[in-house]
């Protein structure tokens, strides 16, 4: 066994949260080292090429950013471009596939005649505005915040305009909401469709899981935008990376953690090495958390009931050109350009959850699309672009681990695929395989990635993106906010150990938000654990800030979080577009 220095912090895991903290921490003077399980870092922020011989690198798993703030890109430098899409979403008339649903976000005058013609209710366009305007200020709240100790709900209500947006997705399920805001079923399930992401659910859960899940898909930049990263997800975890190797930490990749302590010692490699630091950030999902605790010889509060589940098939795609549709008034160039919603109508939706929690495949299986490549040709190479093609990513609903875990993974594969195909295909003009691209061995550029799929090849307990349970973005009046991880919802239950991934309060999708939060309570934290024989002493990097401070350079989040108890918080507004786009929530 290999014993190393004492490190300041040990992070498990190099997802792209992990690299955030790094970063940010190596740029205070900590010494950092990141271990990761696999030969590269990333995690599901990575772009690959699929086939063999094929110039298209695509983002295999996450792949669209929203919740990814500005601070963290100009503190860390990153050079990271964003793309904003025009066209919001089309969706064809499941029943008549010959028409479809087209929001314009450029053009408020043909979003209100699609919205006419395919519904058949003049009026239904303004309803659908005014629902969107409505959670504009809510968005406009949260997201500045989400950078910032944890607001009270109370605080959140207090702000002017949020309390009744709030009050509509917190305490009600959306489903009541959708209901009493729009009056067709298609429009109804354009709306619900951001609940569902990764969430097996029902409109009407009253868990309101999937009004946690809508309410993170609509606050993102305060406008819930959900932008296309220019040369691919890898592009934005390559950059993190870097600032976090120019911050002076170390990323040691092929190491996989096999236990943790909570006084601080990390064994990888099943005891080949082992590390101690005086932190140790979590960047796996919490149930994993919990095993490697647990092989440490820590309690573990793990449970089936709080067992992670995925609820998605995700299918990747290379077309020779973009498939004709149906509906001959829309150009597919239009139609595949924001999001493609398949038989995600709320009926279907419901529908589907239905058939899932029966132990079936729902049919036809509710899905969206998106094509990078219309927005970001970058990530096709030079002979593909001129050829025409383009990419699909296709993401499937409805779709929960319970029916994918014990399955023959080859059989299952095959038959989600199957699955989303056929819904694809019923809205189409042409079979989606007539228009694959072929790699050069003639296989077909289409490949399903399941819920166990995320589980072996990237540790994902349960397929689940969100690695477990969403929490609001806000902590109710009964939560104890005192210790610097309270603040900042990256506590775990031994002091020494601190949530940097999705499991942290506020993580999820590509955002930054758990390793920023995480590395802004570290360093009081570090404080209060004396060094040993020297090691681990903070030095300067890239003008780093003194030890006991955030890691921006504001005042301890403890400190902060006082600051705001002791005065009324109005609440925090940005100026923003008065007419905000949202996949799916859009307004004309």
């Amino acid at each position: 066994m290999t014993h190393s220095p004492v490190l300041d912090v040990a992070i498990v895991g190099g997802g792209h949260n992990a690299l955030v903290a790094a970063a940010y921490l190596g740029q205070a003077g900590y010494r950092v080292a990141v271990f990761e399980r696999l030969p590269h870092v990333g995690g599901a922020a990575v772009s690959e090429r699929p086939w063999e011989g094929v110039d298209a690198r695509l983002s295999r798993y996450s792949y669209l950013v929203s919740l990814l703030p500005q601070q963290i890109i100009s503190d860390l430098g990153l050079s990271v471009q964003l793309a904003r899409r025009r066209i919001s979403s089309y969706t064809p008339d499941p029943a008549r596939p010959d028409r479809g649903l087209l929001i314009d976000n450029g053009d408020a005058a043909a979003t209100a005649a699609s919205f006419a013609r395919v519904t058949g209710e003049t009026a239904e366009a303004g309803r659908y505005a005014n629902f969107v305007s409505r959670l504009t200020p809510l968005a406009q709240t949260l997201f500045p915040t989400v950078t910032s100790p944890l607001q009270r709900a109370d605080e959140v209500r207090a702000t002017p305009g949020a309390a009744a947006p709030r009050r509509a997705i917190a305490e009600q399920p959306i489903g009541e909401h959708i209901r009493a805001s729009l009056t067709t079923d298609l429009a109804r399930g354009v709306a619900l469709t951001d609940a569902l992401i990764g969430t097996f659910s029902s409109s009407d859960d009253l868990s309101l899981r999937q009004n946690r899940c809508f309410l993170y898909h609509v606050i993102g930049g305060g406008t819930g935008d959900w932008d296309v990263p220019i040369g691919g997800m890898g592009q934005v975890s390559g950059a993190i990376r870097d600032a976090a190797e120019r911050a002076g930490a170390e990323l040691v990749t092929d190491a996989e953690v096999t236990s943790i302590t909570p006084d601080g010692e990390v064994v990888i490699g099943g005891g080949e090495r082992t590390v101690h630091a005086r932190l140790v950030l979590s960047g796996v999902g919490d149930a994993v958390l919990q095993r490697l605790l647990a092989a440490g010889g820590a309690a573990s509060h793990e449970s089936e009931a709080s067992a992670p589940e995925g609820a998605q098939v995700k299918v990747n795609m290379l077309l020779r050109r973009l498939p004709r549709l149906r509906d001959t008034s829309v150009a597919p160039e239009h139609a595949f350009a924001g999001t493609f919603h398949i038989n995600e109508t709320m009926a279907q939706l419901d529908a589907a959850h239905d058939v899932a929690v029966a132990g079936r495949i729902p049919t036809p299986l509710p899905a969206e699309i998106y094509c990078h490549s219309l927005t970001d040709p970058s990530i096709l190479g030079d002979e593909l672009r001129a050829s025409g093609a383009q990419t699909l990513t296709l993401f499937g609903l409805q779709v929960p681990h319970r029916l994918v875990g014990g399955a023959d993974p080859l059989a299952i594969r095959a038959e989600l695929l199957a699955a989303a195909e056929a819904s694809l295909d019923s809205v189409l003009a042409e079979p989606i395989r007539d228009v694959l691209y072929e790699a050069p061995d003639g296989s077909p550029c289409i490949e399903a990635r399941t819920t166990g799929d995320l589980e072996r090849s990237l540790g994902m307990m349960g397929g689940d993106i969100f690695h477990g349970r969403l929490d609001w973005p806000w902590a109710d009046a009964g939560d104890d906010l005192q210790s610097p991880a309270q603040a900042g919802g990256v506590p775990t239950e031994h002091d020494r150990i601190l949530l940097c991934g999705t499991s942290a309060r506020r993580g999820g999708a590509a955002s930054g938000l758990g390793g920023h939060n995480a590395a802004q309570a570290a360093p009081e934290l570090l404080a209060r654990s004396p060094r040993h024989g020297g090691a681990g002493r903070p030095r300067p990097v890239g003008g780093g800030r003194p030890p006991g401070r955030a890691c921006g350079g504001s005042p301890s989040w403890t400190q902060a979080r006082r600051t705001a108890r002791s005065k009324p918080s109005p609440g925090t507004t940005v100026t923003m577009p008065a007419r905000p786009s949202m996949p799916g929530i859009a307004t004309p």
